[in-house]
């Protein structure tokens, strides 16, 4: 049990690291939002395509409490993993922006100021988290969980591109990026309707996935 924790801490904890790092170095490097976005995008994309990979077989690679939330509520995470599971995340995430903090010269805290809001932004979260929740739900219902770095981290990637909130798409990593005031940040007054928008997201994409895999079940031999 520890060893999970132990994976999802520091999964979350790279995780946020690189998209702050990669955001702060992106800024350092072109002063255009479109490079800036692409930088971050592709760094992103690459470290979450590795850890998934990495931790999978440990942890699930979940790095996310809306993932977590949703293997608890279809039984496949017991409380104690899910209690466990949600703090090392939040732990993790605000770890890894205060240490891209640190490694580019700021403060370890350096609360952000960058509001993030407004119903077309809320909308980008609901797309971007029932997005990603589905395709966890398809990819295990088509028992084709070896394809998961893939197949999450190019919806990530395509969703920062396509999403009006530039898919956070995570509670943990939304927290997180709020103690860092750089290219990535959020400020603290956005983050309930984030996260609000992230749950519904996810609690869509869940279902929407558990759906479709259950007629796959009662059809199997359909083409």
């Amino acid at each position: 049990m520890l060893r999970k924790f132990l994976a999802e801490y520091l999964g979350t904890c790279i995780l946020v690291s690189v998209v702050v790092g990669s955001g702060t170095m992106a800024t350092e490097l072109s002063a255009d939002r479109g490079v800036d976005l692409l930088i971050n995008t592709i760094s992103t994309v690459f470290a979450l395509g590795i850890l998934i990979l990495i931790f999978g077989s440990i942890s699930g690679s979940h790095f996310n409490p809306a993932v977590s939330l949703s293997e608890w509520a279809q039984k496949r995470l017991s409380l104690k993993l899910l209690v466990g599971y949600l703090l090392a995340q939040c732990a993790g995430g605000i770890s890894g922006a205060m240490l891209a903090n640190l490694m580019f010269k700021n403060p370890a805290y350096f609360p952000s100021q960058h509001v993030r809001s407004g119903a077309s932004v809320w909308l980008g979260e609901v797309v971007a988290t029932a997005g990603l929740l589905f395709l966890v739900q398809i990819l295990r219902g088509q028992n084709k969980g070896s394809l998961a770095p893939i197949v999450i981290a190019s919806w990530i990637g395509s969703a920062y591109f396509f999403t009006s909130s530039t898919s956070f798409a995570n509670p943990a990593v939304t927290l997180a990026r709020t103690f860092t005031d750089t290219f990535s940040g959020i400020a603290m007054g956005s983050v309930v309707m984030f996260v609000v928008a992230q749950l519904f997201g996810a609690l869509a994409g869940s279902l929407l996935g558990n759906y479709f895999n259950q007629g796959q079940m009662e059809h199997p031999n359909e083409r």
